[in-house]
């Protein structure tokens, strides 16, 4: 890529959302009742702090801690050109002790931007490229993030959600994070393959102590610049998904807040590093033109091949939806073989589904159980969600199903261990409903091993939190 064009890129993304969107208006003005606007997904407009939640049910007393999400909720929506993925972030959270749900609030991360239009400062701390932060809210080094992939530095938060400050991991970050980092539990290492809207060129592999500092930031040469949502890790590989969705400098020009596009010039391929390796050592496997947003899990087999089990589509971004515009083909299991660098692919279920989310404490080893959300059969006007979630038993070969009922749509739910000690499977999945027909939410749980019951409780939330991306639990332990 010449140097001109990467002066265009890298001018147009430092400046963040705000230089294309002038373009944009200009461009492509959009109708006002844009998809991702409007409906279950119009954005809240009000920060709020309720207290003292009604419960149906009993909160296990074993929960301590905070559920949090996050997602986008733009502060002035302009239809032109926008993009779910590109909303202001806003994090939603739940403070649950002794069987009570303390509080809900709701809290628009503090970029440049989202403090300008609320008459606030914005957050402290570092910039790096833009500040819109959206995607992913979790515990790394015991203390909470707030993360985007392709450019911002994350933005730690306070327990209570008041306090944000854009952070580098203490000055230890030197480029862009990822919304995906996955911890080892046998390690306390975090994982990250991030990338950046400015250097279509590289790739990096990026790791994260126990104490929440980088130790590694190991570039790897790529092409087209891919967007890599998520990565995965076995004992011996970090996974590097290089999949056909890539830079698009013609979605930029012509004013699309999101610029990247199915591009079918770019050889879909799987990379394994090994976790200590250096860029010449990633072992490159070309796959089937395919994409994927989210693994579940990936080990090393006995064999010496490498298993992983991800949610696929045969493309994505080949028309401008402002969101995702593809039929999923269901969760799929991908086996590697380092050895003739060839991929396998295998249907375990071929239901559309997403958000796959699986016991953490055996990522990046053999496991049985995957959980992931009902998506529906053809994609429709921003219209992403199905009211129901899948369990799947990958030993027995079964599929469980947990509905909700007519008009109520789960997002993604996030597995909590029942104890330290809890078998693989053995303990809650929580995660948020919307009631479409009541404007309201609810904070489910369920009991992961007795899947199809009704749930064991559910907190209610008295208005509609829009559908967003990823949220987490965070024991309280973990957060001191």
């Amino acid at each position: 890529m010449g140097s001109q064009v990467e002066t265009l890129i890298r001018n147009a993304v430092t400046k963040g959302i705000e230089t294309v969107a002038s373009v944009s208006r200009a461009v492509n003005p959009g109708p006002a009742d844009h998809p991702f606007l409007s409906g279950i997904h119009t954005p809240m407009t009000q920060e709020l702090e309720i207290t003292d939640l009604a419960v149906t049910g009993t909160i296990p007393a074993a929960l301590d801690g905070r559920y949090l999400r996050i997602g986008p909720n733009p502060v002035k929506p302009d239809p032109a050109g926008y993009h779910w993925f590109i909303g202001d972030g806003m994090v939603h959270g739940l403070r649950i002790s002794q069987g009570r749900a303390h509080w809900y609030k709701n809290r628009w991360i503090r970029s440049t931007a989202v403090a300008r239009a609320l008459g606030d400062e914005p957050a402290p701390g570092p910039r790096h490229s833009f500040d819109t932060v959206n995607t992913n809210v979790m515990g790394i080094g015991e203390r909470t993030f707030a993360l985007v992939e392709a450019g911002s530095y994350p933005v730690e938060l306070t327990d209570d959600l008041e306090g944000q400050a854009y952070n580098p991991f203490d000055g230890t970050l030197r480029g862009s994070f990822t919304a995906h980092p996955h911890l080892d539990p046998l390690t306390g290492e975090n994982h990250a393959i991030c990338y950046e809207g400015t250097d279509p060129g590289t790739v990096r592999h990026v790791v994260v102590d126990r104490h929440g500092k980088v130790t590694r930031e190991l570039p790897i040469p790529v092409r087209h610049g891919p967007m890599i949502h998520d990565c995965a890790i076995t004992a011996r590989y970090a996974i590097i998904l290089d999949l056909p969705v890539t830079f698009s400098m013609k979605a930029m020009l012509a004013g699309q807040h999101f610029p990247y596009r199915w591009n079918p010039e770019h050889q879909a391929r799987i990379g394994l590093l090994p976790r200590e390796g250096s860029a010449e050592d990633v072992i490159w496997c070309d796959v089937p033109a395919a994409f994927a947003f989210h693994v579940a899990n990936a080990y090393d087999a006995a064999d010496g091949s490498v298993v992983l089990d991800l949610c696929v589509y045969d493309r994505m971004f080949a028309e401008v939806r402002g969101g995702p515009d593809a039929r999923s083909r269901g969760l799929e299991r991908w086996t590697i073989n380092p050895a003739t660098r060839t991929v396998t692919v295998r249907t375990i279920d071929a239901a559309p589904q997403e958000f796959p989310r699986s016991d953490e404490r055996f990522f990046g080893q053999p496991y049985r159980y995957a959980f992931c959300m009902a998506l529906p059969a053809e994609p429709s006007k921003g219209f992403y969600f199905e009211t129901k979630l899948y369990r799947h038993d990958l030993e027995a070969g079964t599929r469980q199903v947990h509905e909700f009922g007519p008009g109520r749509h789960p997002g993604e739910f996030v597995f909590v261990p029942a104890h330290t000690d809890a078998a693989e499977g053995e303990g809650w999945l929580i995660g948020l409903v919307i009631d479409l027909t009541r404007e309201t939410t609810e904070l489910v749980i369920i009991d992961a091993m007795n899947f199809e019951d009704e749930a064991v409780a559910s907190v209610r939330i008295p208005h509609r939190v829009p559908p967003g991306f990823h949220g987490n639990w965070i024991a309280e332990e973990a957060s001191k």
